[in-house]
């Protein structure tokens, strides 16, 4: 799966079979290696990040810190997509 950025032991990614339709712009999150069904953040147009859900269990702590550095890379999660993907969509 493609790797957008790590964190720590945390790595944000695409899973690259995202349906037909393509589901709106989106990381998973996961700590150690990518599986499909992990926590699951939504970036919408205008660069906030929202948790779709919490899949992967992570603590609320560690949670809310990922989030916060999802929205500060919004703009490169959004360029990676649109490279990965070639179109894209969103939430909200």
């Amino acid at each position: 799966m493609p790797q957008v950025f790590k964190v720590g032991s945390y790595i944000f990614y695409f899973w690259l079979d995202e349906g037909k339709p393509l589901e709106p712009v989106h990381v998973h999150v996961a700590e150690g290696a990518p599986r499909e069904n992990a926590t699951k953040i939504w970036i919408s147009k205008s660069g906030r990040a929202l948790v779709a859900n919490n899949n992967s269990r992570i603590s609320e702590k560690d949670l809310r810190k990922l989030v916060r550095l999802a929205e500060a890379n919004a703009e490169l999660i959004k360029e990676a997509w649109v490279k990965y993907f070639d179109e894209i969509y969103y939430y909200c």
